[in-house]
This record gives C-alpha cells, structure tokens and sequence, in this order.
C-alpha cells in the first residue's frame, strides 16, 4: 500500500479525496493498487452516533461506491456517517459515477456536501496563458492545467459550476465547495483564479461557494472568500472545509482544526472504513452541519 501511495504521489495521480491531476497510465494502476490495498489492510471504522458533540462525521471518496453500499452504510444500526462528498463533474474531477445520483442519496437519508475540483497549481509555477500555450492545450483537449489557473478560467469555470449543480437538482442557494488542493506557495495566478471563480458565483446568485482546502493555506484562501462575500454584500458566512491530519480525532468540533471559520475538517486521508461488514477506501471529517451544501435557513 505505501509503495502504491508513493507511487501515487510521484505520478500526481487519483486521490480519493478526488482531485485527478493530468494522469498517466501508471498513476492511473497506482489509485486502484492503494485502493485495493487500503480496503484489505485498512481497520475497521468506531461505531457511533450520528451527532457527536453537536458535530456530524461524514466521509468521502472518489468514485460512488453505488447504490447497495451506500444504502448499507446509512441504514446500518448505529452508521457512523451521516453525510457524504458528492463529486460534480468538474475540470480536475472527470468521473461522473456520482452524477445523477443526488435525489437517490437524499431519499436514503444522506446529507451531501456538493464539490467542485477547479484548476490546482500541481506546485507548479503557471505559465502565461499566451494565445500560442491556450492553442497548444486546446489541442491536448487538456481541461485540467496549472496554467489554466486565470481570473478568466475562474470566471469560466464558475459559470460551468452553476450549470452543473443546478443540473443534478440542488436547491437554490445550496453551497458548492471549491477543491483547492495543497500548495506550498499560493501564486497570484491561483488567487486571482479561485477569486473569480466565487465572485461569478455570488453575482448569479444560485448558488454560494464554499471551498475545500488545506489548513496550509486556509487563512490566505478564507480571507479571499469572505472579501468577495462582503464585496457581493453577502452576509452569510463562507463555509471553509480545512483538511489536515494533524491533531484530528472524529469527536473534536471543525473549528478545533485551528481556525474559527471551518466549519468541516478532514482529518483522516486514504483509509478503509467498514460499515455493514462493507469496506471503502475514504476520507473522514467532521462537520458541523449535517448536510454541508443544504442551504442556510435565514429568517426574514
């Protein structure tokens, strides 16, 4: 398992948290070795209550796990999760085995938190997007590129969120969770690009964003976000899923990540869990609403 997950990380491959960097075939052979051998090697996960100290655990994986597993995993005695990452087909993320999907998880009882896997810098530096290097990845037929992280692809990229979100039957208002992947250093280049991306989200108003991303750059990103709220004149609070292993426990609340405004914390990266004598290879978190994307109850 760790010379696949190694393997993983040198090709920049598939992650069940869900972001798919351009891959090769041996990337490709990596996530399902590591997915083979997270679900034979991996520990079975604690029974508990849905509502842990106020706060929910859900989970999240790459590819649906399809209906009999997931009906298993709600309607066992005492499931753990109450919610589940629900992967939109987006530019980084090109599965669509969730799609379609939504109306089904909601009937079972599941909560859902809508995720978006926008353009990530892949710890390069972007290239100017010259009309020469746009010519040269429209030929790749690339949709995913660090050099496609522009305020102009942000835009693009914003305006591709609300159709698909909209086209798998979210209600109006839902939050939809921009994945932003670790970067060691963040270039303007990326701000400019998730910026963007918010900002053609408040100003259509179907939707709100909500961003998932690393406790590394969760201050910067959290700061970003609430600006274009308060330049929307939006008053409600972004919602920030941090992730990060450290310290992590599934009965802590998200704010003890470290920072006031999560509201999810992933905590756990690439394990099997067992529910129902059924294993999955998943991320775990906490949250502190049982359906992340559900939209805020504001009273007039």
């Amino acid at each position: 398992m760790l010379a696949a997950l190694g393997a993983i990380g040198i090709a920049c491959g598939r992650s069940s948290s869900g972001a798919d960097e351009p891959s090769s075939e041996i990337a490709d052979v990596a996530a399902r070795v590591a997915q083979v051998a997270a679900a034979v090697t991996g520990q079975d996960a604690p029974l508990a209550d849905d509502r842990l100290d106020g706060n929910h655990l859900g989970f999240d994986t790459h590819t649906y796990p399809g209906d009999k597993t997931m009906r298993a995993w709600k309607s066992a005695p005492r499931a753990p999760y109450s919610w589940v990452g629900f992967y939109l087909v987006s530019p980084c993320h090109k599965d669509d085995s969730w799609s379609g999907k939504r109306q089904t998880l909601t009937d079972m009882g599941w909560g859902l938190a809508a995720v978006y896997v926008g353009q990530q810098t892949w710890g390069r530096t972007p290239k100017p997007l010259t009309p020469v290097r746009l010519a040269q990845l429209t030929k790749q037929k690339a949709s995913c590129n660090a050099d496609f992280t522009t305020a102009e692809r942000g835009a693009a990229d914003g305006r591709d969120a609300i159709v698909t979100t909209r086209a798998e039957g979210f209600a109006p208002r839902s939050v939809v969770f921009l994945d932003i992947e670790r970067m060691e250093r963040m270039p303007q280049a990326m701000r400019d690009y998730h910026r963007a991306w918010a900002r053609t989200l408040l100003r259509d108003g179907s939707f709100l964003p909500g961003v998932y991303v690393h406790a590394h750059n969760a201050q910067a990103v959290h700061d970003d976000l609430k600006a274009e709220f308060v330049a929307a004149g939006v008053t409600e609070e972004p919602r920030v899923w941090v992730a990060t292993g450290r310290g992590f426990d599934e009965s802590k609340a998200p704010h003890e990540v470290g920072f006031h405004f999560a509201g999810m914390w992933q905590g756990l990266i690439d394990v099997a869990r067992a529910v129902a004598d059924i294993k999955l290879p998943v991320d775990v978190n906490v949250s502190s609403w049982i359906s992340p994307s559900e939209p805020s109850r504001v009273v007039e």
